[in-house]
């Protein structure tokens, strides 16, 4: 099928202004899959050292598959969103075991897999499988939302827009389709400033013919997030301290961090990280003066983290359903700990531990 005029004109464009990035440089599917799961809620400039960094420990998907989690999980640290890095290991063991280490090429083998999405698996296909499947991303729904001039194109406007991106993507090079129309989103059709007079597709662009691109589509007012009070515990039994682990489902799976947790209404900071500590470890202790305080934000939500200097009471053991451990901080660095620990580890730096 021949390319229509829309798909030859972005292409074009897309040969003289493409970014040079590392995964462009590949057809090898595991890097380009890799690539586009770091790249999920991740700016493009953070991902490029943790792309390098990965594929020197990692080089295959086999690699992947028989890593240990706990040692995937430090390579992804300060990454975020850690449940990709789960549902990546997860969906290598899958490859290696039901399609004998190849990477499934349809697009309902792949998007079976977990941590694969709609978008992902359109991304994948078309960059390493060249198959003619649009990936609707934050940057494309945007430019389409302006082109149709659609309000709301998640809602009303999504036919419409799935529809035409089907007519107009380019059979002979589909992934460069859909990365040139990422770019442009990034570099041209911006969500609060549309650059018109670079853009090679203004002839199509109905909000641009009216006058009003940036309207397009309705802006939706950011939810307030909310703020918490957290408490964490420095518990000493002799020269190493305690850590906990986080459940594998859930915010920061898997990772490593100071036992603690929100204090609640009306409660004082040192009661509430003594009840903490009892309810997560079973461990009777007696808060003592404060570390430090660090803020720390998410993507839906922020805290204030308290670090308290901790004595234990007795010499009880660690009763918990999540597993400890009692490491020195020469140790920190073989476990995989969320950015906020890392803020408490900076201030104890300063305070050299104790």
């Amino acid at each position: 099928m021949p390319d229509t005029v829309f798909a030859k004109t972005l292409l074009s464009w897309y040969d003289k202004h493409r970014r040079d990035l590392p995964w462009r440089k590949t057809n090898d599917p595991y890097k380009i899959w890799l690539s586009e799961v770091m790249l999920q809620q991740t700016r493009v400039d953070t991902v490029i050292n943790y792309y390098h960094t990965w594929l020197r420990k990692y080089p295959t998907l086999f690699d992947v598959a028989t890593a240990e989690p706990e040692a995937l999980l430090k390579s992804w640290e300060g990454l975020g969103y850690y449940s990709r890095c789960r549902n990546f290991q997860k969906a290598a063991l899958i490859v290696q075991n039901e399609f004998q280490g190849t990477i499934p090429s349809s697009r309902k083998a792949f998007r079976s897999l977990p941590g694969v999405g709609d978008y992902t698996a359109a991304a994948v296909l078309s960059i390493a499988f060249n198959k003619p499947i649009p990936a609707i991303d934050g940057n494309v729904r945007r430019i389409m939302a302006r082109i149709l001039a659609l309000r709301q194109p998640q809602k009303q406007g999504q036919a419409q827009l799935i529809n035409r991106l089907q007519n107009e993507i380019s059979h002979d090079r589909p992934g460069h389709f859909n990365q040139a129309l990422m770019d442009l989103g990034n570099a041209v059709c911006r969500s609060n400033q549309a650059h018109c007079l670079e853009c090679p597709l203004t002839d199509d662009c109905l909000a641009f013919q009216r006058g009003n691109p940036e309207s397009y589509p309705a802006k939706k007012r950011p939810a307030k997030k909310p703020h918490y009070q957290i408490v964490a515990g420095l518990i000493w039994r002799g020269d190493k301290f305690l850590i906990r682990k986080r459940p594998e489902k859930g915010l920061l799976g898997g990772l490593w961090e100071f036992p603690g947790g929100k204090i609640k209404d009306g409660e004082r900071p040192e009661t509430a990280v003594t009840r903490e500590i009892r309810e997560e470890c079973g461990l009777v202790v007696k808060a003592e003066n404060p570390v430090g305080t660090i803020e720390h934000a998410y993507s839906h939500f922020s805290i204030s983290l308290t670090l308290f200097h901790c004595r234990l009471a007795d010499n009880r053991e660690v009763c918990s359903d999540q597993p400890s451990r009692w490491i020195k901080p020469s140790e920190v660095s073989r476990y995989p700990f969320p950015k906020a620990n890392h803020k408490l580890f900076r201030l104890l730096e300063n305070r050299l531990w104790k």
